[in-house]
C-alpha cells in the first residue's frame, strides 16, 4: 500500500464548470425498454446527465472552472507555479493539453505543465502529485485541472455506458498553510484489470483502422465501435468491493483516527448503488456522504472535485476530516484524507 502523507498544503480554493446541455435518462427509450429505463434509474441514481456540444472539450470546461476560480479568489495567473491537466478526453495525442491552458490562462513561461492520463482515480492521483510539487520550496501554487467529456466516447447504442456518464471540467488550486494540516493517501494500481474498462482501437497498440469503425453489437445488444468506451460491469463492481471500502478503512487507520471522527467521504459518483453498499460495508452514516450522481452522472475523473463544488457550496460545514475516494480504470483506485475546511468553493457554472 502506498502511503504519502504531506504537512501544511492543502486545496484553497475549488470550482466547476458543466455543458448547459441537459440530456435526461427517462428518454432513452430509443434502445431501452421503460422498464429498464426505470430499473437503470434506480440502481445507478441517475436521472439526467450534462452533454458537451461538439465543438466543446474538457478542456474548454476546465478553462472555465479555473477562469472562475482565479477571478473569484483574485489570484494573479502569474503566480501559478505548476498546471497539471488530469483527463482521458485531452484535445491532441501532442502536444499535451496543459500546454494549450497554460496559454490560454495566460500563467507565465516559467509554469511547469503537463497531462496525466487517468480515469475515475484521476482526482486523487493528480492531488497527491500536485501536493508533492507543492511540498518543494520553488513551488507556492499548483493548478490542478481535471475535466472529461466521456460522451464522445461513448456509444448512444450502449446500454451499459450511456445512462452513467456526463461532461465535466473542474479546477482546484493547491497552496501552501499552516492552517491545512496533514493529508494522507493512499494509492494502488492492479494492472491485470487493464481490459475491464478500455477502448480497443486508437493507440499505437491497436491504430485505427476500417474496422475500427465498425460497429458490433454484443451478446446484450448493446452496440460500440472499437473506438468506443467499453467496460465490463460487474467486473467493476467485484473490483470495487474487493477493494474501496478496506482502502478507505486503511487510509483512515494510516491516518491515525478512527472512521466515525471523518465528516464526510466522497465518492467518485459512479454507481449510487454500488458506493451506498460501500458505505453500509463500513457502517459509516450515509447522510455524511454527499451525491451529485443524480444531476451530473458519472463524470470520471471530475466527479469528486463536481461533486465538492456543487454539494459543499452551501451545505456540509463540517469538513475537517475529509475523504475522498476514487477507483476506476487501470484498474486504479486512490483515497485521501484532508481538511477542506479553508477551502472557498465557487459556486458551479455552465458552458
Amino acid at each position: 500500500m502506498a502511503i504519502l502523507k504531506y504537512y501544511n498544503i492543502g486545496i484553497s480554493a475549488i470550482a466547476a464548470c458543466v455543458p448547459q446541455k441537459i440530456e435526461y435518462n427517462k428518454d432513452l427509450g430509443y434502445m431501452m425498454s421503460d422498464e429498464e429505463i426505470q430499473k437503470a434509474i434506480q440502481n445507478i441514481g441517475i436521472e439526467e446527465r450534462r452533454i458537451a456540444e461538439p465543438d466543446v472539450c474538457a478542456s474548454d470546461l476546465c478553462f472555465k472552472a479555473a477562469q472562475q476560480l482565479l477571478t473569484n479568489n483574485e489570484i494573479d495567473p502569474q503566480s501559478i507555479d505548476v498546471l497539471i491537466f488530469v483527463s482521458q478526453t485531452s484535445d491532441y495525442h501532442q502536444p499535451a493539453t496543459a500546454a494549450i491552458l497554460q496559454h490560454k490562462l495566460g500563467l507565465s513561461k516559467n509554469t511547469l505543465a503537463f497531462d496525466v492520463n487517468l480515469a475515475c482515480s484521476g482526482y486523487v492521483y493528480g492531488l497527491s502529485t500536485a501536493y508533492a510539487y507543492a511540498q518543494n520550496e520553488g513551488v507556492n501554487r499548483v493548478l490542478l485541472l481535471v475535466g472529461e467529456t466521456m460522451s464522445k466516447i461513448v456509444s448512444r447504442y450502449d446500454k451499459v455506458n450511456t445512462p452513467l456518464f456526463g461532461d465535466a471540467g473542474t479546477a482546484t488550486l493547491i497552496e501552501k498553510g499552516e492552517q491545512f494540516g496533514k493529508a494522507v493517501f493512499s494509492l494502488h494500481t492492479d494492472g491485470k484489470g487493464a481490459e475491464v474498462m478500455m477502448i480497443p482501437d486508437g493507440g499505437f497498440r491497436n491504430p485505427v483502422s476500417a474496422d475500427s469503425f465498425v460497429e458490433e453489437t454484443d451478446a446484450n445488444g448493446d452496440k460500440r465501435s472499437r473506438l468506443q468506451f467499453r467496460m465490463d460491469g460487474m467486473a467493476v463492481f467485484n473490483f470495487g468491493m474487493s477493494e474501496e471500502p478496506r482502502d478507505v478503512k486503511n487510509l483512515v487507520e494510516a491516518a491515525g483516527l478512527e472512521l466515525g471522527q471523518v465528516d464526510l467521504l466522497i465518492y467518485h459518483q459512479a454507481n449510487k448503488f454500488m458506493t451506498d453498499f460501500f458505505s453500509k460495508w463500513l457502517k459509516f452514516d450515509k447522510t455524511k456522504t454527499p451525491y451529485s450522481i443524480s444531476k451530473y452522472g458519472n463524470t470520471s475523473s471530475a466527479s469528486i472535485p463536481l461533486t465538492i463544488v456543487s454539494e459543499l457550496y452551501e451545505a456540509y460545514p463540517e469538513r475537517k476530516n475529509v475523504i475522498l475516494s476514487g477507483f476506476g480504470a487501470g484498474l486504479s483506485w486512490g483515497s485521501v484524507l484532508l481538511d477542506l475546511k479553508k477551502c472557498k468553493i465557487s459556486k458551479v457554472i455552465e458552458y
